[in-house]
Parts: structure tokens; sequence; C-alpha cells
């Protein structure tokens, strides 16, 4: 019934790991899988798969094609296919998603919005 985001992304077939214990300010964009288990502040963006570990702390807007968040965010989540909300997870910000699984414990302060809608509201917007 659900996807399982925890496939076989590791440190090995990840493009971009931040280790437990980094902490990095600065933005990331990329095409590869994205793997955080340190500390981030800034922007983060990949056309594949994120993954926030539980140890993870993000202050950052994040955007991905697939994510599962087991950490901390303080940002707003764009994921255009499927975002996976564990339950060690604490989220302070918006969620855009078109589909979307939350883990009985996950903590999300913010609004939630699913489906293929965002893409249709901004085409009224700017015709």
């Amino acid at each position: 019934m659900f996807k399982d985001l925890k496939k076989d992304t590791d440190a090995k077939q990840a493009e971009t790991v931040i280790g437990a214990s980094v902490k990095v300010k600065g933005n990331f964009h990329g095409d590869g899988d994205i793997i955080i288990k340190g500390e981030v502040e800034g922007n983060v963006k990949t056309k594949n798969f994120l993954l926030v570990d539980k140890s993870a702390k993000v202050s950052a807007d994040v955007s991905a094609k697939d994510a599962c968040i087991g950490g901390k965010i303080s940002g707003n989540i764009k994921v255009s296919d499927y975002l996976e909300i564990k339950s060690s997870a604490r989220i302070s910000g918006d969620i855009h998603a078109k589909e979307l699984s939350i883990e009985k414990g996950a903590i999300l302060n913010g609004q939630c919005h699913m489906g293929d809608n965002q893409r249709k509201e901004s085409e009224h917007k700017n015709p």
C-alpha cells in the first residue's frame, strides 16, 4: 500500500552524505541522493531522494523528488512525489507533497498541501 523509501539508499550509493559529526552552512543542489545525518543551515535541493536521519538537524527549506524525514527540520519541505515522515521527525514549516505518509509520534507544526494542485494553482496565477 505504501512506498518503502528505506530502499537501498546508503552512504555508498548517495551522491552527498553529511555525517553525524558534520555541521554545514550553505546551499546544496544536486541530481543524486542526499543523506543528512549532521546539521545543515541552508537550502537543500535534489532531483532525486533525500534522507534526513533521526540525528539530523536542518534549518533550511528542502526540495526533492522523494524524501524520508526522521530528524528535525525548521523550514519548508517541497517533494514532487512521495514524502515519508518517520515517528522521530520534528518539522516546523509547511509541507508540499504529491503523496504523504506520517508515522504516529511525528510532530508537524505547519500547513500541509497535497496532490498536483500546487502546479495547477501556480499556472492560474501566472498564465
